[in-house]
């Protein structure tokens, strides 16, 4: 037995079997036994598990109308919304692939995620149509998008809702406005009722568990972001494991803030939801007065998050009007729950904060607390099915307890490897004890009872707000902007996200005095998403270079650290 398995939640097995069926199965088989219960609430309208699996499969009929086949990519670049969840499963109806792209990426990212999947199908919101039509249209002649699917919020929920589903004030003019349609210069754009019409045939279902299922981006310490190439199963094991490790059945009512196109959101929140047969109250983004209400009046019962929601929605000056009685399970991961904020949640809700761990790689949680025996500031023990251990990072030998190696991962939930990058893979798996291993890139430690906690970081990465920011990518896209001869990103510490991103910057003899901190910031909101873009800038007449020529970023960050501790 390991140590861990004296603190294994209750009547729960170590390993499970997992069915050898596809995740649209899922839905279909919800919506089999649970026709009319909601699947889906947003902003108070309600989605029936018949009225999702209907929509998705008219919407799957219009994708391979427009030419999708088994195992294209399709993209789908959405904040939380119904439609995100039609369109998902729809694209495995479809036989296709998911690829799952973060709604605040501009243009200059998301030509990545046209090219590399090579997809020549997207599905998004209005809102971020213009954006995505710009990044195609600047592609080369037959490498942008073919076609791209567009939504309105307001095609999920009633524009004159009142009352406390109404969103909030700050939000009516992005979710109410019909933001213009923009066009495709080589393809053709799509109304989401002429593809919910239903006028097609839809082809058999013609996928199982060792087909591609999502292929969701990171990046990671060199270049541009790589796909993971998820399978139905790898996917299905977790949203499984994590229905039954929180003890969820389809009495579940959960609240989806996290996004969907995080792994974390889409595996242990929609698609576990969707197999147990739960129902699911959507936010399109966080809110602490919205969740508040929410929680209070769908009776929320689960809510995975990251901290910092926790955080702020106990600092609400409304917080003693909300109903935070219905919850049984919160809890969740990206940064690292306050040992103050726990004991609150504690006292006051008689809740254990459950913090868990995991990678895009490994389809969300490798590692989770048991709900009944957290420990803080702790990743958990290895989930169901999983072996982890910690071996020394240079010569890969498992090391004894206490002492800090690299994390590494074995288990059903595994992906595959990197999207057309056999290098990368090859470099982040190794064998040990006749076991394929992955290298998590994360030092940890094991404690007397088989937890895991987290010491440090082998990569080189920045977590601001459970966000991870690789300076390498912010760096490349910083080299674009043409005051800036040389940038290197470090973290600097932050009151409420934790970390925040800071540049260092030499510019270029012609801009010199021309160039603010101010103008720098503003590029690169302009250019990146909102969480990779430096909040602080500091320019500097030359960057530490080692013998070899390279940025010696370890000596910023030193630098740094010591200038936060005065």
């Amino acid at each position: 037995m390991k140590a861990h398995h004296r603190f294994w939640p209750a009547r729960l097995p170590h390993t499970l079997s997992v069915p050898e069926t596809s995740l649209w199965d899922n839905l279909r088989i919800s919506a089999c036994r649970y026709p009319n219960k909601s699947a889906l609430i947003f902003l108070g309208r309600r989605v029936s598990y018949r009225q999702l699996m209907d929509q998705a499969e008219k919407l799957a009929a219009y994708l391979q109308h427009l030419g999708v086949k088994k195992g294209d990519r399709v993209v789908l670049d959405m904040q939380n919304c119904p439609q995100l969840v039609m369109a998902h499963f729809a694209i495995l109806r479809a036989n296709a692939v998911v690829v799952p792209v973060n709604p605040m990426n501009r243009a200059e990212e998301l030509k990545h995620y046209i090219t590399d999947p090579d997809a020549r199908v997207a599905i998004t919101t209005a809102d971020l149509s213009a954006e995505l039509a710009k990044a195609s249209n600047q592609l080369p002649p037959g490498q942008g998008l073919a076609h791209m699917v567009v939504t309105h919020f307001t095609d999920a929920f009633d524009a004159d809702i009142q009352g406390d589903d109404a969103p909030p004030q700050a939000w009516q003019a992005w979710l109410l406005t019909q933001h213009p349609i923009p066009e495709l210069a080589a393809g053709h754009v799509h109304t989401w009722q002429q593809a919910l019409a239903g006028v097609y045939p839809l082809g058999p279902l013609d996928v199982g568990p060792q087909d591609l299922a999502v292929l969701p981006y990171t990046s990671g310490t060199t270049g541009l972001p790589k796909g993971c190439m998820h399978p139905h199963r790898t996917i299905m094991h977790n949203a499984i494991a994590s229905a039954v490790w929180s003890g969820s059945t389809q009495e579940n009512v959960g609240l989806l803030v996290v996004p969907m196109f995080h792994i974390t959101g889409m595996t242990s929140v929609m698609h576990a939801g969707i197999y147990v047969g739960a129902t699911l109250v959507l936010m399109p983004r966080w809110d602490r007065e919205l969740a508040g209400r929410l929680i209070s009046n769908w009776q929320i019962t689960h809510w995975t998050n990251i901290p910092t929601m926790v955080i702020d929605l106990l600092g609400s000056p409304n917080f003693d009007k909300f109903n935070l009685k219905s919850l049984v399970h919160i809890g969740g991961g990206g940064a690292a729950m306050p040992q103050a904020v726990a004991q609150r949640l504690w006292e006051l809700y008689g809740l254990r904060y459950s913090e868990g761990y995991g990678l895009t790689e490994t389809a969300a949680p490798s590692h989770n607390n048991p709900p009944d025996a957290p420990k803080q500031q702790c990743l958990g023990i290895p989930f169901m099915s999983t072996d982890a251990r910690i071996v020394d990072p240079e010569t890969l030998l498992e090391l004894p307890q206490g002492q800090s190696g690299e994390i590494v991962i074995h288990g059903p939930e595994v992906f595959n490897g990197y999207w057309k990058q056999p290098e990368a893979t090859a470099a982040a798996f190794f064998e040990l004890d006749g076991k394929r291993f992955f290298r998590s890139g994360d030092l940890g430690r094991v404690d007397e009872d088989g937890y895991f906690f987290i010491t440090d970081r082998l990569k080189r990465m920045i977590n601001a707000s459970g966000f991870k920011v690789w300076p390498a990518e912010v760096e490349a896209l910083m080299f674009k902007h043409p005051a800036i001869q040389e940038a290197c990103i470090i973290s600097s510490r932050d009151s409420y996200r934790g970390e925040t991103v800071k540049a260092v910057v030499v510019l270029r003899g012609t801009h010199q005095g021309t160039v603010s901190e101010k103008d720098i910031i503003a590029w690169c909101r302009e250019h990146m998403a909102v969480y990779k873009a430096p909040t602080q800038v500091e320019f500097v007449e030359t960057l530490p270079k080692s013998g070899s020529g390279k940025v010696m970023w370890r000596a910023l960050q030193e630098a740094q650290k010591a200038q936060a501790s005065h």
